[in-house]
């Protein structure tokens, strides 16, 4: 039996083994995330950063992925230090997890991230014409409170996200970012493809994630240097609606905080590809600048 046959997002059931499997990691999820959202924001931080270490240790699969990862799309980093740098993803991976628990309680304030300079002015221009605007985004930093600072701002945020494989966290999820303003389309829900046009038809803005690896309908362009399938949809999108393409992510400012940051891809693009690939290049540039704050453990590239 292949895997979508057992993926409920595929229109599979679950076997026996999988369901409960899947029921004891959902109670342990659960019972975890009741106690850690509880936890002051720097303790959680912490948590996660023990979390991540842990993993470090006792994943090497996961450990020996992200080393190939980075010798792939980061051959500037010796070979010496290769290794320690993979740590530091981990230990900050963790620590962006434990910052994300310590927000699930809607009562509890956000700090939300400034703009950087001229950042600001360049969203709230393109949403001012009204055309919808395509937000191209990455799991660069804290992308959750990427999202909550957004919505915090007055911006008219609908992100789109995958369908969890239980739907029961789904739950989570949308008690997280919806408490916070963000509203979300999952793509795999009846309908998705016309609640995604109907935003930008709207003058909304649609945050479209598209750094991972995705099962939806992908083209081979550069990302980091090196050809990878990237998701087609955002450009189609715009392609199609004629709404303007930014690309947004925390950035590092001068004294090493984290802001808001948003450049316009101005100019025609001749094609999906061609503007697909223009994304990448800005996604690419920002995660160069902050290496150890993206998932090099994520399965991006096939293996040769």
């Amino acid at each position: 039996m292949n895997a979508g046959a057992r993926d409920l997002r595929e229109g599979g059931r679950w076997s026996l083994l999988q369901r409960l499997k899947n029921d004891t990691i959902f109670v342990l999820a659960t019972a975890a995330l009741a106690i850690a959202e509880r936890l002051p924001r720097r303790a959680a931080q912490k948590l996660g950063r023990c979390l991540g270490l842990l993993a470090w240790a006792f994943a090497p699969g996961l450990r020996r992925l992200a080393r190939e990862n980075v010798t792939r799309a980061l051959p500037e980093i010796d070979p010496t230090t290769r290794g320690a740098f993979v740590r530091r993803v981990f230990r900050e991976m963790g620590a962006l997890l434990g910052e994300v628990v310590g927000t699930l309680d809607p009562r509890r304030p956000i700090e939300p991230l400034p703009f950087l300079p001229g950042s600001r002015e360049c969203l709230e221009s393109a949403v001012r014409e009204g055309r919808g605007v395509v937000f191209a985004s990455a799991h660069l930093g804290p992308w959750e409170r990427v999202a909550a600072s957004l919505a915090m701002a007055g911006v008219p945020l609908t992100v789109v996200a995958r369908e969890p494989y239980d739907p029961r966290l789904a739950r989570i999820y949308d008690r997280l970012r919806a408490s916070r303003g963000v509203r979300t389309v999952y793509r795999g829900a009846t309908g998705a493809g016309i609640a995604l046009v109907r935003v930008l038809k709207r003058g909304g803005v649609l945050g479209v994630p598209m750094d991972l690896a995705s099962r939806v309908t992908s083209i081979e362009v550069p990302f980091l240097g090196v050809p990878a399938r990237t998701p087609v949809g955002p450009a189609r999108l715009a392609l199609l609606t004629g709404a303007v393409v930014v690309v947004g992510t925390a950035a590092r400012t001068a004294d090493g905080s984290l802001a808001l940051c948003f450049t316009r891809l101005d100019g025609p693009a001749s094609s999906e590809e061609e503007l697909t690939a223009r994304i990448n290049a800005e996604l690419s540039a920002r995660i160069r600048a902050l290496p150890e704050l993206w998932p090099w453990m994520h399965r991006r590239w096939d293996r040769a």
